[in-house]
């Protein structure tokens, strides 16, 4: 119901003009809108099924591109839109694209249509599991759970479940996978053996994991295949190593110096800027960045970036296959958040 008033109450603005507005105002001229996704799934994947405030179809993320060429955005690059903004030189409807933690369907799914698109784009990479050439184990637990919502999962003490557990609730699927993980981690077991764990979860539920590591789902791309990526354009920056906060200095600034060394080393180039893994931004995190020299860290929190804006909380929009057409244009123009009420998603 609130999604059907926000569309109602969005189509009257763009009917009565407000949106052309707004994208052609100067308030819209000092703000950077920066664009959020993380995972491209290929016209015969399921993961937008699975996840769809974490995973987008490659023809939604096409109609998205256009859009922004439509309306006459200008996409700059993160380093870019960074420095114009604080410098109070932004083009009109400035727009700036990044994608979170650098799967492997960036590269299969992604990276054609941005290509073609001639828009310059920012990775957000973790690189553990970009070592290792495995599925990210909690969320591949998930995707399987998920593939046998209908059925029943069998006790397998093996990998910490012990009774049988009907799938048909998210809630019931997510503890499960706490479980799943708890084990694993109080085993102390390594990316290699959880893997095998995730593949006894498949075998118990009836799934070919094999053909699923074939596609690489929910595996980040390689050293070699972020290097390659590199050499032609695609601009990587840090989300730590492990994609994880530590809110302890020493471990949080290893995570950064990890994450950077890697990157660092793969594509020739020293990276500058930061993402809160899952939109973590304490407090604490913001000199222990300063002091690692970043000139920018994003945020999940949904708003434009003004000038004043700190440069280590920006703001971005995280668009989603739940984010209709128009309100998407609401934020690229900026109605989304000049309007009380329109500024959240849902």
């Amino acid at each position: 119901m609130l999604k059907a008033v926000k569309t109602s109450v969005l189509k009257i603005l763009k009917a009565g003009g407000v949106f052309r507005l707004a994208a052609g105002s100067g308030w819209r001229r000092s703000r950077l809108l920066i664009l959020c996704y993380h995972g491209v799934a290929s016209g015969d994947g399921d993961e937008h099924l699975w996840r769809p405030a974490l995973y987008v179809m490659e023809e939604f993320l096409a109609q998205r591109l256009a859009m922004l060429k439509r309306m006459g955005c200008t996409v700059l690059s993160l380093d870019e839109g960074v420095r114009r903004l604080a410098a109070h030189d932004l083009p009109a409807r400035s727009v700036v694209l990044t994608f979170d933690d650098g799967g492997y369907d960036f590269k299969a799914n992604a990276w054609s249509l941005l290509k073609a698109s001639g828009y310059p784009v920012t990775v957000y990479q973790s690189t553990y599991y970009s070592e290792k050439r495995l599925p990210i184990f909690h969320l591949m637990c998930s995707y399987l759970l998920w593939k046998n919502c209908a059925g029943t999962l069998q006790a397998c003490p093996e990998i910490g479940v012990n009774e049988n557990t009907n799938l048909a609730s998210l809630a019931t699927r997510n503890a499960v996978v706490e479980k799943i993980v708890t084990f694993a981690e109080e085993q102390n077991l390594s990316a290699e053996e959880r893997n095998q764990q995730a593949a006894r979860l498949a075998l118990r539920l009836g799934i070919d994991y094999e053909r699923i590591l074939r596609k690489r789902t929910l595996q980040l791309m390689t050293r070699e295949e972020i290097g390659d990526l590199a050499s032609q354009g695609v601009n990587f920056e840090l989300h730590t190593h492990r994609h994880h906060t530590p809110k302890e200095e020493t471990l949080f600034r290893r995570e950064v110096r990890e994450n950077r060394e890697r990157l660092q080393g793969w594509t020739g180039r020293r990276p500058t800027h930061f993402c809160y893994p899952s939109g973590v931004a304490a407090p604490e995190f913001l000199p222990w960045l300063r002091t690692e020299g970043l000139a920018s860290a994003a945020t999940c929190e949904h708003g434009l970036a003004g000038a004043n804006a700190d440069p280590l909380l920006l703001p971005r929009f995280l668009d989603t296959s739940n984010v209709r057409a128009i309100e998407f244009e609401s934020w690229l123009t900026g109605v989304a958040e000049v309007v009380p009420s329109l500024n959240r998603q849902g």
